[in-house]
């Protein structure tokens, strides 16, 4: 039985595996795409630094109401190019590529129309982040200095679109939450400071490269000084003081966006955008009720392992709150991720025939931020090929950070999850660069939490409270599934919520509170985790009972990320072919 019903756009189920041969048609669309792709590198400076183009190094994006329209009457123009060619005179593999485009613009537009763009700020987005750009630069010469301070000087005038649009949203009733709302003042108090060494925008001046005379590094430090204190610290006080006499109060009290007028139907628009399926909010939270019963089981075999004197809630309790399970610093903390890292590289050749050439390191998330964000995330390489891949991991208060749930979030984000997939994307041949640069989240997403049950293949889970550390990992996206269609859907309050999470699951408190507020302040997004998980899950289960004996786990997933990230529709396509092609070849 086929778990997720898909009712998109079907693919012809030969595209994945013969060549095609190039037709006039593909022309046409490869002119469209190419022109597509050069106009949004001209509208997003900052995405050419990723292909080693330092002509946007000293500009933000236009972020202006006028520019935004302009851009979205860009992409209708776009999507019009697409409408003109024949999708039926295209190699099967252009035809993918004319999909999933025109698949974006239609997000886009939909996302434009909605008046999406309005709701431009939440805790883990926004300009009281922009301090952190400075990790995706190379940061080596005066050059990137005199470019960054340059971007810098640029800075108050992207304040001020940020406060048009939310303007904006006041007046259109598309506004953020309140609570989500609440965290930025606490946020920006940091980019207001007396002394500008203080500001997170001084820590790149503080070690800068030898390479850089003392003399040349003493005029760019002064000229730091000046920005931070003369302009950006007045700039984002400015800011602070509209978001707290302005915004604030007029930002929707009810946390979920179905509250505000045409919610509901903006949320399912965004459910079916970042799951890429037609579930409904209803379906999907059903998943959500029937996979939480599962784990819950599961969890109860462990505790009943373990031998433990209590139910569910009380041994959730117990993990939550025994120091045993948690680091007294966050340099031993650090050590720890660390540690764990190191194991993993070596295990990967168990479960895959071709492995990424770009590296990836364990950082810290940057001080200023860690109290608001998640437990960790992932940083992908430049494309140019001149920064690894990040995994950034929280630090802040480790009596929160459990040790149990260390292999299955390394796991997630670094290999063979989020850094193996992605690098492995960057490196295939072929690709329009939109397609290498993919953000699919169903298939992204999906596959870190799948990648998270080949822990297992990989030695890890070895001791009973690492492997209920994966099944809270597991339950986690699961009760999102919940949580995130109750709060936006049906309803819930942000304490329905909370409540829900933790009598589940045995995350922190801390952690809870913040995993909540980030799907109140991002509707949608929470969804694709487990909804492409269970894809995945439910095509390597069809291989293998199709196969049999002859079921190679390395070919599979070898295929399986052969093609970048793609719609779930388009994966099941590609692995029913392959599934078939296998049976002939074997």
């Amino acid at each position: 039985m086929t778990l997720l019903r898909i009712s998109r756009l079907v693919l012809p189920a030969f595209f994945a595996l013969f060549a095609s041969t190039l037709t006039a048609s593909d022309e046409s669309l490869d002119a469209v795409i190419a022109n597509h792709w050069d106009w949004v590198l001209e509208q997003y400076p900052e995405y050419r630094r990723e292909y080693g183009d330092m002509s946007g190094n000293q500009s933000w994006t236009d972020l202006s109401i006028e520019a935004l329209e302009q851009r979205n009457t860009a992409t209708a123009a776009f999507r019009a190019d697409l409408n003109r060619i024949d999708t039926s005179t295209l190699s099967p593999s252009a035809q993918l590529n004319q999909r999933m485009l025109a698949t974006t613009l239609d997000e886009d537009l939909e996302s434009f129309e909605s008046g999406l763009h309005l709701i431009a700020l939440n805790m883990r987005s926004g300009p009281q982040h922009r301090y952190t750009m400075v990790d995706r630069l190379p940061m080596s010469s005066e050059r990137d200095y005199l470019d960054w301070l340059a971007r810098l000087e640029k800075l108050p005038e992207q304040l001020e679109q940020y406060q048009a649009l939310l303007e904006s949203g006041v007046r259109t009733e598309r506004t953020q939450a309140r609570i989500i709302i609440e965290r930025i003042p606490n946020q920006l108090d940091a980019l207001i400071v007396d002394d500008p060494e203080d500001s997170p925008f001084w820590g790149v001046f503080e070690n800068m490269p030898k390479a850089i005379e003392s003399a040349t590094a003493q005029t760019l430090k002064n000229k730091a000084r000046s920005v931070i204190s003369g302009s950006l610290t007045p700039a984002y006080a400015e800011f602070k003081a509209f978001i707290e006499e302005r915004y604030l109060p007029n930002s929707r009290e009810q946390p979920g966006i179905g509250s505000l007028p045409g919610g509901k139907a903006i949320y399912a628009m965004l459910a079916r955008h970042f799951t890429t399926t037609d579930l409904t909010p209803e379906q999907i939270h059903n998943i959500g009720l029937r996979e939480v019963a599962r784990i819950r089981g599961e969890m109860q075999d462990v505790i009943d392992e373990v031998e433990f004197e209590g139910d569910l809630s009380e041994f959730n309790d117990f993990l939550r709150t025994d120091p045993q399970f948690y680091y007294e610093t966050p340099e031993a903390l650090l050590e720890g991720y660390q540690a764990v890292s190191k194991r993993l590289d070596p295990e990967l050749v168990k479960l895959f025939g071709k492995l990424p050439r770009m590296p990836y390191g364990v950082r810290p998330i940057a001080p200023e931020l860690a109290p608001d964000t998640t437990t960790a995330f992932y940083m992908r390489p430049a494309l140019d090929g001149s920064r690894p891949g990040w995994y950034y991991v929280n630090l802040h208060r480790p009596e929160v950070r459990p040790k149990y749930e260390m292999e299955v979030l390394s796991v997630h984000e670094s290999v063979p999850g989020h850094h193996l997939q992605i690098a492995l994307a960057q490196e295939i041949e072929g690709l329009p660069e939109f397609r290498r640069n993919s953000s699919v989240t169903a298939f992204i997403e999906g596959w870190g939490l799948y990648s998270e049950r080949l822990g297992y293949d990989m030695g890890l889970y070895t001791d009973p409270y690492s492997r209920y550390g994966q099944l809270i990992y597991d339950m986690w996206r699961a009760v999102r599934l919940v949580v995130d269609t109750g709060i936006h859907y049906f309803g819930w309050s942000r304490q329905d919520a909370i409540d829900y999470f933790k009598n589940n699951a045995a995350k922190t408190e801390s952690d809870i509170i913040n995993e909540i507020d980030r799907y109140i302040g991002w509707p949608g997004q929470a969804l694709a985790y487990k909804i492409g998980q269970l894809k995945m899950l439910e095509l390597r289960a069809q291989a293998e009972t199709e196969l049999g004996d002859r079921f190679d786990i390395r070919a599979f997933h070898d295929e399986l990320l052969g093609a970048g990230a793609i719609p779930l529709d388009a994966l099941e396509a590609r692995m029913n072919l392959w599934i078939t092609a296998e049976k002939v070849r074997l």
